[in-house]
Formats: C-alpha cells, sequence, structure tokens
C-alpha cells in the first residue's frame, strides 16, 4: 500500500508539473509565437507604451522562456516580486500571479472566492451522489417496469435540460412567484440559515443534472454486475439480496463511479461558472467570466491551475479509494 501510495504522489508531481508548464505556454510562449505581445494582456488601466514596457520590464517576458518559467513555478512555492528598477512589487506565496489591472495579488481574490465554490460543489455533491445511486440501483433492480421507465425518463430530462434553462425556471418558480427562497448569497459566518437557503436552489439545479448522468451510469454499471459469475455464486450461496447488493454488487459499481466523480467533482472546485453566473454567487467561475469580460490573465491563469490542481488532487484521491475498495488494485 505504501509503494502504491508513493507511486501516486509521483505521479501527482509530475502531471502537476506538466500541467504548470502547459499552462504557462498557453498564456506566455503561444501569444509570442502568434505574434502577439503578451505585455499587453498584464498590462493595468494605463495601456500607454511606457506602461506596457514596465510591465515587460517587471514580469521578465523578454527573458529567455526557461527563466521565466522557472520564476513563475518558484513564485508558486516562495513567492515573487515583480521589479521594474525602484518599483517594486510584491506577490507573496503561493503566488498565482499578479493583476496590475485591480492592483492586487491573485491569490487573496481567489482565496475570498472559493468558500463560496466549494461549498456549491459538496452540496450539490452530496446530493447527485444520494439521488443518482440510489435511483440507478432500483432501476436496474426494476428493469423493465414502469418505476424503471418513469426514472429513466427523469434521467434524460436531467441530462438534456441546461443549467441555465433549469436554473432560471426554479428561480421564476421558487423566489419570484412562490417568494419561499430569498435567492441571496449570504456567508456563512453572517447567518448559517440565509447562506443555507441562498445556496439551495443552486444545489438542487446543479445535482439535477448530475443526478441523471449518474443515475444512468450507476444502473448500467449495475446490470453488467448482476450478471456477473461471484453474483450468481453468492445468491447459490443461500445469501439475502441486500447483502449481495450492498456487499458485492455495489463494490464493483462504485469503480467506475469514483472515475467520474474525481473528474467531476475536481472541475467543479474550479468553478461551476454555468451555476455560479445564473444565481449570481461570488464564486470563482464568476470570477473567471469577470476576467475575461476585463481581459484581466492573471486572474484567468490563477483560476486555470486551482483548477487543474483540484482535478489532479481529486484524481489521486480516487486513487486510493480504489485500493480501499477493490483490493486488487493494492498489489497492482
Amino acid at each position: 500500500m505504501l509503494a502504491y501510495l508513493i507511486r501516486r504522489l509521483t505521479a501527482v508531481i509530475v502531471m502537476l508539473l506538466v500541467v504548470t508548464l502547459v499552462t504557462f505556454g498557453i498564456f506566455f510562449v503561444f501569444p509570442k509565437m502568434t505574434g502577439a505581445d503578451p505585455a499587453l494582456y498584464f498590462v493595468g488601466k494605463q495601456s500607454d507604451p511606457a506602461a506596457i514596457e514596465g510591465i515587460r520590464q517587471k514580469m521578465g517576458l523578454d527573458d529567455p522562456v526557461l527563466v521565466q518559467f522557472g520564476k513563475f513555478v518558484v513564485g508558486l512555492v516562495a513567492g515573487r516580486e515583480y521589479v521594474n528598477g525602484s518599483d517594486i512589487t510584491s506577490c507573496a506565496a503561493p503566488c498565482f500571479g499578479y493583476s496590475f489591472k485591480t492592483e492586487q495579488a491573485v491569490w487573496p481574490v481567489l482565496l475570498d472566492r472559493m468558500p463560496v465554490t466549494f461549498a456549491l460543489a459538496a452540496g450539490a455533491c452530496l446530493l447527485w451522489l444520494l439521488i443518482g445511486l440510489s435511483t440507478g440501483v432500483v432501476s436496474a433492480l426494476k428493469r423493465g417496469t414502469v418505476i424503471d421507465r418513469i426514472a429513466m425518463s427523469t434521467a434524460l430530462a436531467g441530462v438534456s435540460l441546461p443549467i441555465y434553462f433549469t436554473g432560471l425556471i426554479s428561480l421564476a418558480v421558487f423566489v419570484y412567484a412562490l417568494d419561499w427562497i430569498d435567492g441571496e448569497y449570504v456567508p456563512f459566518a453572517e447567518n448559517p440559515a440565509e447562506w443555507f437557503g441562498g445556496l439551495l436552489l443552486p444545489w438542487i439545479t446543479l445535482a439535477f443534472l448530475y443526478a441523471a448522468m449518474y443515475a444512468r451510469l450507476t444502473r448500467a454499471t449495475m446490470l453488467e454486475v448482476l450478471g456477473e459469475d461471484y453474483i450468481r455464486t453468492a445468491r447459490a450461496k443461500g445469501l439475502g439480496e441486500r447483502t449481495v447488493i450492498g456487499k458485492h454488487a455495489m463494490r464493483s459499481t462504485m469503480t467506475p463511479i469514483l472515475t467520474v466523480l474525481g473528474l467531476d467533482l475536481g472541475a467543479l472546485v474550479g468553478g461551476a461558472v454555468l451555476t455560479e453566473t445564473t444565481f449570481n454567487l461570488p464564486g470563482m467561475g464568476t470570477a473567471a467570466i469577470k476576467a475575461i469580460g476585463d481581459r484581466d490573465l492573471p486572474i484567468i491563469i490563477g483560476v486555470t491551475l486551482v483548477a487543474a490542481l483540484a482535478i489532479v488532487v481529486a484524481n489521486l484521491v480516487v486513487d486510493m479509494l480504489y485500493a480501499v475498495i477493490d483490493p486488487r488494485v493494492r498489489l497492482s
């Protein structure tokens, strides 16, 4: 188990370096290859030639690519100073960049928005796992019945309807028509009850989409597992149906579900853009959208790196759970 963990941690470190290299290449190297000036994307409110040249000197955009990448990586773990003569701008670790448009480091901006995105992703994840898995299992056990058809029809509708449609419908009904929910986000520290109410509709809307996908995946996987020889053997031994399904079939069913969960949850931690925009939640998704509109490249880079890190870490956790669910993984 320890050797497996070391291998996975080594792979994670290598993957993070690769992701950082690719991100750096997209935002710093590729613009030069197309004839664009990267300094134009980092300059602040004043975009005159002197300001552009100042940004170029501060960020070392004329340095060799490897030197720039080295400063970029070191800044992530040890902080960085952007120097242009006597003009020094400090960026404390972890330095995900510095926005010269807003004159503030990127990390504090993201850190301020992370609780909203994390709360949205965690709450929706609990809902869609609870609803999706239970619906998929019931549909598989009741295959071909009315219950199965209703469940899969609802799942098909959930997959087909986009977030901005179901989100706006839920706002129109529960906030504006029925006035059951205020619909405004309030930080947890200010009022936990209003915080819960402000996230309830986003949780349900986001969970409706993912629960539908997980229900279909669970049903398909469960039907395949139920046809395996070891399931028939377990039943032939006289084990109860609850034991057969809960102890044996579900362990095999969970493997592909965990794989998809790692990708989905990691991506959501990087910002549920449509959900946050629809419900006006101050998370990382809305920060990315605003940064795109303002052409604030450092914020976009920061969100990209955080999303990549979240996906890599989520998949590491999934790999660890593989070893718990399936002992064969520990021996591979």
